[in-house]
């Protein structure tokens, strides 16, 4: 499947400023793409490219296909872009300025009152419609700001710490919204430091940190502890000397350790001599009750200091 979004050695300097060193990473269609990395990575002048405000100074960006540098005109039709400081008309009321930008894009009548209608329906913001923009809380101004982006049907969404400055509950009324979004095929690219949101959020993530790609893969496989020798946690119906001295006994476990303050252990495995249906076959078959087993993963947050630098920026 053709990405939506390719990137391939793409560099970028302001003055003598690298900006962005060769970095690569592809976005799949229909998925919830997650951008991380700390202040002054390089993460708002990627999006910047990728919707055509700025063009690559050495690299290939590709968006539905099209190259950056000559499709603008087409590719900014399938692209919303939503920035992390907006700049909004405060003396509009909310269908105002949704209707003023279905104008700008040239719906007609009929259809801006479809469409606005639907987006007001869509980020939940139908009863507050005739309210001037200027009295709404940041959470409902990111959810007109993001209605906005919507108004011609973008295909690609492009959000620049979208969650930034919110409350918790606007937070994840917001992810809500996103989620709907992914679940009628638009491809969301959001840039965030909210790293625990972006966990159960994303379905891939890129990882960048001055300039270079750290890590571009789905969240499942930056999160597994060690892929190639996993860890898994297990507790059995029986002392903490008992589960050691069964799985002791089972091969293809590699390493076995208690979990503080837990009456679990955790256990490495050899993926060539043993699997996790195997081993809770062994531990079955010996005559054990399993109460808890799952294999274990790396919060986001951690992953993201082993992967990017210490240091002044």
């Amino acid at each position: 499947m053709e990405p939506i979004v390719d990137l391939q050695n793409v560099m970028y300097l302001f003055q003598q400023h690298r900006a962005l060193d060769g970095i690569s990473f592809q976005v799949a269609p229909a998925t919830l793409h997650g951008f991380v990395g700390p202040n002054g990575a390089g993460k708002t002048t990627t999006l910047k490219l990728i919707c055509t405000l700025l063009k690559p100074q050495a690299g290939q960006i590709k968006v539905f296909g099209l190259d950056v540098r000559g499709d603008v005109k087409a590719i900014r039709r399938r692209v919303g872009y939503m920035p992390d400081h907006f700049s909004m008309y405060r003396q509009m009321t909310v269908f105002e300025y949704l209707d003023f930008f279905a104008a700008a894009y040239g719906f007609s009548l009929t259809e801006r009152n479809r469409i606005v209608g639907e987006l007001l329906t869509l980020t939940d913001m139908a009863g507050r419609k005739t309210d001037l923009i200027q009295g709404l809380s940041r959470g409902m101004q990111q959810r007109v700001s993001l209605a906005r982006v919507l108004v011609n049907d973008p295909d690609l969404l492009l959000l620049d710490e979208p969650a930034s400055g919110l409350d918790p509950r606007a937070r994840i009324e917001l992810m809500e919204i996103l989620r709907e979004l992914r679940r009628r095929g638009k491809t969301i690219f959001i840039s965030s430091h909210i790293l625990s949101e972006l966990s159960d959020l994303c379905d891939s993530v890129t990882i960048i940190d001055r300039g270079k790609t750290k890590y571009s893969g789905s969240m499942e496989a930056l999160l597994d502890l060690d892929a190639e020798q996993p860890w898994f946690r297990i507790r059995l119906a029986c002392s903490m000397d008992e589960q050691e001295a069964t799985l002791q006994q089972i091969p293809g476990i590699i390493s076995i350790e208690p979990v503080e303050g837990r009456s679990e252990v955790r256990v490495k495995l050899n993926p060539s001599d043993l699997d996790s249906t195997g081993l809770l076959r062994t531990v079955l078959d010996a005559g054990h009750t399993v109460i808890t087993f799952s294999r274990e993963q790396r919060q986001l947050n951690k992953v993201f200091m082993d992967l990017t630098e210490r240091g002044v920026r």
